[in-house]
């Protein structure tokens, strides 16, 4: 086994308050900004950020197996999530209110699971800020197209 474990820690702005920009961070919710993001859940749910959710996602072929463990809507939500072979651990996501803002801290604490998982975590830790960077960009970019939406609405069918 490799021992490998990381505690990331970054943060992003985005330009809603909390209780708006909670659902972004949520199973369902980051389908507006991240592309071919697909939850799937093994049981019905109509809550997704309520604890006990089960979820799956899948990427670069692996799937990854993800459980809300603590939620306070509009503040915090906090996901356990395991994909096998690769790694196992938590994500949390607290929102902080500035501004009219939110000031987003996103937690990965992942342990590897194979010396497979170890280069993988290694990756992933040396790419986290460009990775934060890009959830920053994809947030904005969808946040702007939906207003844009919003402002100019097509025709009515």
């Amino acid at each position: 086994m490799s021992g490998v474990r990381h505690r990331l820690t970054g943060r992003i702005t985005v330009p809603l308050p909390p209780a708006e920009a909670f659902p972004l961070f949520t199973a369902r919710g980051e389908r507006r900004w991240v592309p071919g993001w697909e939850p799937s859940f093994p049981a019905p749910v109509t809550d997704d950020a309520r604890p006990e959710t089960v979820f799956q996602t899948h990427a670069d072929e692996r799937t990854t197996t993800w459980i809300v463990v603590e939620g306070t809507p509009g503040r915090r939500i906090r996901y356990a999530r395991v994909t096998p072979g690769t790694s196992a651990g938590t994500v949390s996501v607290v929102l902080d209110e500035a501004d009219g803002h939110s000031e987003v801290t996103v937690t990965y604490e992942l342990t590897a699971l194979s010396d497979e998982g170890a280069a993988h975590l290694h990756r992933f830790a040396a790419e986290y800020p460009a990775f934060l960077a890009t959830w920053q960009d994809a947030i904005t970019k969808a946040l702007q197209a939906e207003a844009l939406r919003a402002a100019n609405p097509g025709p009515a069918t």
